[in-house]
């Protein structure tokens, strides 16, 4: 998972999230495509792609 491009941790090969910012909100996308809504909690955000990589489907 990454937040502002930095590395937060290890993630499958084929799966790449970045928390991407749009003003007060954040939201992540994965290079597969898959992408969370946009929220103003960060640690929620971070848990929802961490979810996503854990059990990707």
């Amino acid at each position: 998972m990454y937040d502002q491009g930095e590395q937060q941790g290890p993630a499958a090969p084929e799966h790449h999230v970045v928390l991407a910012e749009r003003g007060p909100f954040i939201a992540p996308r994965c290079s597969c495509g898959w992408s969370g809504p946009a929220r103003r909690s960060r640690p929620l955000a971070r848990a929802e792609a961490a979810a996503h990589i854990a059990h990707p489907g």
